[in-house]
């Protein structure tokens, strides 16, 4: 709006006059309209619904709305159903298709220095090939509650038989599918790795199970995450003590993984990177369309841990509110403390302000961390706590 030219007006008419609307201060004064020549009231009109319009965060078709996972646009009946948690081999055996269409993804170690990942998709009902997939492990399944996700897994340890019994689990163990309804075992590197499936399949799944497709209504955490608007990202330029970080070097944490991400400039998100045993150091790949995995947000969880048995089986502190970690995108980083109250409610981080961080639309990397461990950024070493 020109002020100089409504505060003249303001001054050269002689029509004033007071009015009272709802909440509004009677001894306000207001321009009658009138006294405003015509030409300038066409131009503040235009200025103000070109600024209206510009700020105006609208989607780009009808029926779209703000994903409750990453903020980007989606069709509101995605939105409504419930994501896939799907437990997926990280090693140089291993066949990585679709991985790149995963919302969320989690990577933890598992026995023998290896990790693990666990995706969380949520349009993935019309997903043609999916995996490859192996056992879960009982934390990974804790951590797929709080999207009150369907758990997609081959087999597991026996410590994951108390998770799965519960009432309240609602997984699809394709180790059960002894007629091969719900998996296809396909050409890979190896005979263990080589059960795929699809949403085709994970449909008729969770139809011939009763699974409800929609959230359940005992769920409290549908939104989970906090975003920053998409038109205002979260520079992290607010926080005195934010990190530069171009590289996050995870290697010593994941000794037999070795991933590394690299910050983006041209599309703002981290690329992510391997130097696995048998298969070389390069970019992560999607096998079914050749697209390296990247994120917008990393976030690196760290958690106490204990080593159950002589075969090296894990376990982790999925509760706490005492643990800390840290926060990363746009190229910055900050540290965070991180609060999970209970097996369905969502994992919070929160500044060292005490206030809980705002995520930047896109996807999401949480690196799960073992207390003692260290890891870089940009060289410098940080310590898990």
């Amino acid at each position: 709006m020109k002020k100089p030219l409504i505060a003249s007006l303001i001054l050269l008419s002689s029509t004033l006059f007071l009015f009272g609307c709802g909440a509004k201060n009677p001894d306000t004064p207001t321009v009658n309209i009138e006294s405003i020549p015509e030409s300038a009231a066409k131009e503040e009109s235009s200025e103000e619904a070109t600024d209206t319009s510009a700020n105006k965060d609208l989607p780009p078709e009808e029926g779209m709305v703000r994903s409750r996972i990453t903020n980007e646009w989606i069709d509101e009946k995605i939105n409504n159903t419930r994501p896939v948690a799907v437990m997926i081999p990280n090693s140089s055996t291993a066949s990585h298709v679709g991985l790149s269409k995963a919302s969320v993804l989690y990577e933890c170690n598992v026995e023998g220095s290896m990790t693990r990942l666990m995706g969380i998709f949520e349009d993935w009902e019309n997903m043609p090939k999916l995996g490859n997939i192996r056992s879960a492990r009982d934390y990974f399944i804790c951590w797929s509650f709080e999207w009150d996700a369907f758990m997609i897994h081959y087999g597991g340890p026996f410590y994951i038989e108390d998770m799965i019994g519960r009432d309240d689990t609602q997984n699809i163990n394709l180790l059960n599918d002894t007629k091969g309804e719900y998996f296809t075992r396909d050409s890979a590197k190896n005979s263990t790795d080589n059960v795929f499936t699809s949403g085709k399949q994970i449909k008729e799944a969770v139809s011939n199970f009763g699974y409800p497709l929609e959230y359940r209504k005992d769920y409290s955490d549908p939104q989970h995450y906090l975003f920053a608007p998409f038109n205002e990202p979260n520079t992290l330029d607010q926080y005195d003590k934010y990190i530069s970080a171009s590289k996050i070097d995870m290697s010593k944490c994941y000794p037999v993984t070795n991933c590394y991400f690299i910050y983006n400039e041209e599309t703002g998100l981290y690329d992510r990177y391997q130097s696995l045993a048998g298969s070389g150091d390069g970019p992560h790949i999607d096998l079914e369309n050749n697209e390296q995995l990247s994120f917008k947000n990393v976030i690196v969880q760290n958690t106490y841990h204990e080593i159950r048995d002589q075969k090296g089986y894990l376990a982790y502190q999925v509760h706490d509110d005492t643990r800390d970690g840290y926060f990363f995108t746009n190229g910055k980083g900050i540290h965070v403390t991180w609060k999970k109250v209970s097996d369905y409610s969502a994992t919070r981080y929160y500044d060292d302000n005490g206030e809980e961080i705002k995520l930047n639309t896109g996807k999401t990397m949480i690196l799960i961390v073992e207390d003692g461990d260290s890891f870089s950024v940009d060289g410098t070493s940080l310590v898990a706590k």
